[in-house]
């Protein structure tokens, strides 16, 4: 969307939750989750901590993730091995992780991504015990 649609939707509080990330605007319009969960099915958000926090607020019974590289160095190893971003972007990257990395503890799960077949069946695990036990997975 453009530029003033996503501040006319800000400014509404349309918004589940939106950030600043790496120099741009994200967000998930409340509106979609709702009308998803209506529909009896479960919402999986992929996005940083700061909307991780912001949903926390908003649906205090949400299931947070948070999936972490094994180390900074091999996320500095996997930013820099793919080739799409120039040094100021990977600092950037770099610095917001280590950032983001001081809210893991307050995520309800931790998946450490060393192996992605594995960490992909852990993810699984965890959202079909929650939606098995607890009704869905907001």
């Amino acid at each position: 969307m453009s530029d003033e649609e996503f501040e006319r939707h800000v400014e509404a509080g349309d918004f589940l939750e939106w950030a600043w990330v790496h120099e741009h605007r994200y967000g998930t319009l409340r509106q979609e989750v709702e009308r998803v969960v209506g529909e009896g099915s479960s919402v999986i958000l992929e996005i940083d901590v700061q909307g991780g926090i912001n949903v926390r607020k908003a649906i205090p019974d949400a299931v947070l993730v948070f999936i972490e590289p094994p180390s900074m160095e091999e996320l500095e190893r996997r930013l820099r091995g793919r080739g799409t971003e120039d040094e100021a972007s990977i600092e950037t990257r770099l610095a917001n992780a280590r950032g983001e990395m001081a809210y893991a503890d307050s995520y309800d799960v931790r998946i450490v991504n060393d192996d992605l077949e594995r960490a992909c069946l852990e993810l699984q695990n965890v959202i079909d015990t929650y939606e098995n036990n607890n009704g869905g997975l907001s």
